[in-house]
């Protein structure tokens, strides 16, 4: 089994549309940071403090895919359930599950890649380190 990580969420007024309801591309900014905590929970640093990996500027998204099952709003304390369901070379597949009190609300599988950027040269992608593969499963 995949190692999980949880990250808290408390809705805020201003995430909401005039009907009260989150507005649903707060749901991805919301997966987005609970990707970064995921690493950040299991001991890495900042990516671009990530000694190990010379110019690294993290994990950018290639690819979301979104299903919303039921609204959240205003007050609301959620919480986001990440895990890595797959790596392969130079990407791997993550996925959130975000909950309100244990019923899922929105659940999110993203594709993202781990790239750097060496001064003077293009952003590109690298294969994923063993290593850092072992330090977050």
């Amino acid at each position: 089994m995949s190692r999980v990580s949880i990250c808290p969420v408390e809705v805020h007024f201003g995430d909401c549309d005039p009907a009260g309801i989150v507005f649903f591309p707060n749901f991805s900014r919301w997966m987005d940071a609970a990707s970064h905590h995921f690493f950040r929970s299991a001991g890495l640093p900042p990516w671009h403090s990530l000694a190990e990996i010379p110019h690294c500027i993290g994990n950018p998204l290639l690819e979301i895919h979104t299903r919303f099952l039921m609204p959240a709003t205003y007050g609301e304390r959620l919480e986001v359930h990440t895990s890595v369901d797959e790596w392969r070379r130079k990407v791997f597949i993550q996925r959130h599950r975000i909950l309100r009190g244990g019923v899922l609300l929105c659940e999110g599988v993203e594709t993202r890649a781990l790239c750097v950027k060496p001064p003077g040269e293009p952003l590109k992608s690298i294969a994923i380190p063993d290593w850092l593969r072992e330090r977050v499963s």
